[in-house]
């Protein structure tokens, strides 16, 4: 199964860490909101593809069931995935609003 928001990968994937690729990214001009973005897009993308799914299950053009529950089942994963990090984005910016200066 992959990682629909490319967060739970192991600790290297190019050969380097994972502190370390992502400083290389913010070097190379790639930023939290443009990632953010791409993510949202996909989850949406996911959501879609299972929303044709089960239209074409309901109207008889598709007869595997498997692939229907699988899209569906995958974008809701992505869905809650991108929720959460929504919330700990929530939560980190109400503890950096308590902060006193």
């Amino acid at each position: 199964m992959t990682d629909p928001l490319g967060l739970i990968s192991g600790p290297t994937t190019t050969g380097m860490p994972a502190a370390a690729r992502s400083s290389s990214e913010a070097a190379s001009g790639v930023d939290f909101g443009t990632v953010l973005k791409a993510e949202m897009a996909r989850v949406n993308e996911l959501q879609e593809a299972a929303q044709v799914a089960a239209e074409d299950f309901a109207a008889g053009r598709r007869d595997d069931v498997e692939s229907v529950l699988f899209a569906a089942r995958k974008a809701d994963t992505a869905f809650k995935m991108l929720l959460q990090v929504r919330n700990k984005m929530l939560e980190a910016y109400e503890e950096v609003k308590q902060l006193r200066i």
